[in-house]
């Protein structure tokens, strides 16, 4: 099991998606469960991003929008970074 450390504009992002994306709720605390329980499921699709990005990780709640975060799996910690769109997570610097 890994233990979700939300980051203050992780908080923030989410908040902010929930309210323009209430019909997400459910899928989104899902995603975080499944992400708790393992964040390698193939329905998760975890992938390491490019660029500046680099160093990153991110997870899909639906085809149009991801959460950006860090695993470390020493730690068994996953670090929430960002969520919102796919153009919103990847153009911002996360973090």
């Amino acid at each position: 099991m890994y233990t979700l450390i939300w980051t203050a504009g992780f908080t923030r992002s989410a908040g902010k998606f929930i309210e323009r994306h209430c019909e997400l709720r459910q899928k989104f605390a899902a995603i975080l469960r499944d992400l708790e329980n393992d964040p390698f499921q193939p329905h998760l699709k975890y992938h390491h991003l490019r660029g500046k990005l680099k160093g990153f990780q991110a997870v899909s709640i639906t085809h149009s929008y991801r959460i950006t975060l860090t695993v470390l799996i020493t730690e068994k910690e996953i670090i929430l970074l960002d969520v919102g769109s796919h153009d919103e997570v990847y153009r911002k610097d996360s973090g």
